[in-house]
C-alpha cells in the first residue's frame, strides 16, 4: 500500500519562554494525513501554526512531541529520505543576490546530491518564466521574479511533495495565474501539492482537499465541496423593478441587505426558509422582481464560521 504524501500524528510543538515573551504552545497534538496526488489546502489566521508545521516538516524546527512522516520517511529517523521527497517554498524572499537564477538552482541541485546528467536547471527556468533572466544577478530580478525563483529551487530535486506557503503573496494577477498553472501541470505530473495561502478564493478554486488550522488544532479536514457545504445559508439576490432606497419594513424580520447596486440581498438558513416563501414575502412588500439569483456560500465564510466562532 503507497504511504501517504504526509502523516502527521500528535504532532506538538512548545516555544520556550523568553525574557520578552511566555512560552507558547504553537501546535496542540496534531493529527494530519495528506494523500499522495492532491492539491491539499491548509489554511489558517496569522499565528494559528502552519508555518510551525511546515517548518518540522523542512527539518527547520525541532518539534516538541509526536511523529511525521514524508511519502512513509520519518523525519527524525530517516531524515534524509524525508528531506529529498520535499520542497518547500517560503513566505520569506531569502536568497544569494549575487548568483544568477542559474547558478542558484545549480548549486540548489548540487546540494541535493543531483548529479549532472539529471538536471533541470534550463527546463525549470523555462517553465516559470525565468529563462531570459538565466544569468541576470537575482539582485537584479522584481519581487514576482524572485519567487518565482524560490519555487525553482525548491524543484531542482524533483521532490514528489512540493509545500508553497503563502507563493502569491504581493505578486501580481498575470503572475499569479502563471503559478497556478505551472502548479497544475506539477500536479497532472504527479507532484503533491501542499497550499497556505491568505486568498482563499485560490483555495477554493484549486484544492480538491482543505484542512483549517486554529489555535494550534486542525479544526476541519474535508474535500473542498463537503467543507464549503458546511454552512446551510444561501443568499438570494433580488434586483427590483424600481430601485429602492431602503429595505421595506415588511422585510425588517428577514436579514435583508440593499446592497450599493441597488439589488435587494436575503440571507436565508435552507433549512428553516424555501425561496417560494420569501418570493411571497417580497411580493407584500410590493416589490416587483426584474431579476433574481441565488449566491452559495464561499469558502471565506466557511473560514469565519470554523476560527472566529470559537474565540
Amino acid at each position: 500500500m503507497t504511504s501517504p504524501a504526509i502523516e502527521i500524528k500528535n504532532l506538538t510543538k512548545t516555544y520556550r519562554a523568553s525574557k520578552k515573551s511566555p512560552a507558547k504552545l504553537a501546535l496542540k497534538g496534531v493529527d494530519l494525513t495528506i494523500p499522495r496526488g492532491s492539491i491539499f489546502g491548509l489554511l489558517g489566521p496569522n499565528g494559528a501554526g502552519k508555518s510551525t508545521m511546515i517548518n518540522i516538516l523542512a527539518g527547520l524546527v525541532v518539534k516538541s512531541a509526536g511523529s511525521a512522516k514524508i511519502c512513509g520517511y520519518d523525519i527524525d529517523t530517516q531524515t534524509r529520505q524525508a528531506r529529498a521527497s520535499i520542497g518547500v517554498v517560503p513566505q520569506e524572499i531569502s536568497m544569494d543576490v549575487f548568483f544568477s537564477p542559474y547558478q542558484a538552482l545549480e548549486n540548489q541541485a548540487g546540494y541535493y546530491g543531483v548529479p549532472k546528467a539529471e538536471r533541470r536547471t534550463d527546463e525549470i527556468l523555462e517553465a516559470l518564466g525565468l529563462a531570459d533572466k538565466r544569468d541576470a544577478y537575482v539582485r537584479q530580478l522584481s519581487g514576482g521574479m524572485k519567487r518565482r525563483l524560490l519555487i525553482a529551487k525548491a524543484l531542482v530535486h524533483n521532490p514528489p511533495v512540493l509545500i508553497l506557503d503563502e507563493p502569491t503573496a504581493g505578486v501580481d494577477i498575470e503572475l499569479r495565474r502563471q503559478l497556478w498553472a505551472y502548479v497544475r501541470e506539477l500536479h497532472d505530473r504527479g507532484t503533491t501539492v501542499i497550499l497556505t495561502t491568505h486568498y482563499l478564493e485560490e483555495a477554493e478554486a484549486l484544492c480538491d482537499r482543505i484542512a483549517i488550522i486554529h489555535n494550534g488544532e486542525i479544526t476541519a479536514n474535508e474535500d473542498t465541496k463537503t467543507l464549503m457545504g458546511r454552512l446551510d445559508q444561501k443568499t438570494l439576490v433580488i434586483t427590483p423593478d424600481i430601485p429602492l432606497t431602503k429595505v421595506p419594513t415588511a422585510l425588517n424580520k428577514l436579514n435583508a441587505d440593499l446592497r450599493d447596486d441597488g439589488t435587494l440581498a436575503i440571507t436565508y438558513n435552507t433549512a428553516k426558509a424555501k425561496i417560494p416563501d420569501l418570493l411571497v414575502q417580497i411580493s407584500n412588500a410590493k416589490i416587483t422582481i426584474a431579476d433574481l439569483r441565488t449566491e452559495e456560500p464561499d469558502l471565506e465564510d466557511v473560514f469565519m464560521s470554523l476560527t472566529y466562532e470559537q474565540d
